[in-house]
C-alpha cells in the first residue's frame, strides 16, 4: 500500500477548507472498516474490506486517501493511481463504488448500475449478498488507472 506524506485541500472558501493527509487514508478506511463491521448482521464492513483487496490486487500501486472532510462528514474513501478511480462510500442499503471517470470506460461485463446518467462519473452500487465480479472489477480498476495515466484522454465514446 502506498502512502504519501501530501495533503490536498477540497474546493471550499479559503475558512472552510480542511488539510487531508493521504497518510490518514489507510487508517481511515481501516476504521470505517471496523465500524461497519461491528454490528450484528452488518455485511458492509466485510463488503468494503473486500473490494478494497480486489482494488489493490488489480493496481498494487494505488493510494489510499480520505478527501472532502467537512464539520458534518468524517470524509470520503478514495482510491487514486495518477488521479482519482473511485471512491468507496457506504450507505445504509449499499456499498457504492463510484468511478470518477467512469463514462469514459468500456464497461462490457455491465457492472456500472448506477450514475448512469452522467457525463462523466459511473458508479457501481453492491447490496447486501449480491456477488461481486472480482475478474471485471479489477478490470475495470486497471482502466481507470490507465486513463488518468494516459492524461484523461481516452475516447469517450462508449460500446
Amino acid at each position: 500500500m502506498k502512502k504519501t506524506n501530501a495533503v490536498s485541500y477540497a474546493t471550499k472558501p479559503r475558512a472552510a477548507l480542511m488539510p487531508v493527509s493521504t497518510e490518514s487514508g489507510s487508517a481511515f478506511i481501516d476504521e470505517k472498516i471496523k465500524e461497519l463491521s461491528s454490528g450484528p448482521g452488518d455485511w458492509r464492513g466485510k463488503t468494503l474490506a473486500k473490494v478494497r483487496a480486489i482494488i489493490h490486487e488489480a493496481d498494487p500501486e494505488i493510494v489510499e486517501e480520505r478527501k472532502w472532510v467537512k464539520p458534518t462528514s468524517a470524509g470520503t474513501p478514495v482510491f487514486s493511481h495518477g488521479g482519482i478511480v473511485c471512491t468507496g462510500e457506504t450507505y445504509k442499503n449499499a456499498v457504492k463504488l463510484t468511478f470518477a471517470k467512469g463514462a469514459a470506460l468500456k464497461d462490457p461485463s455491465g457492472l456500472f448500475n448506477s450514475s448512469l446518467e452522467g457525463n462523466v462519473r459511473r458508479a457501481i452500487d453492491i447490496h447486501e449478498g449480491d456477488k461481486i465480479d472480482e475478474a471485471a472489477l479489477k478490470a475495470l480498476i486497471r482502466a481507470a488507472v490507465a486513463l488518468n495515466n494516459a492524461g484523461g484522454k481516452m475516447s469517450t465514446k462508449r460500446k
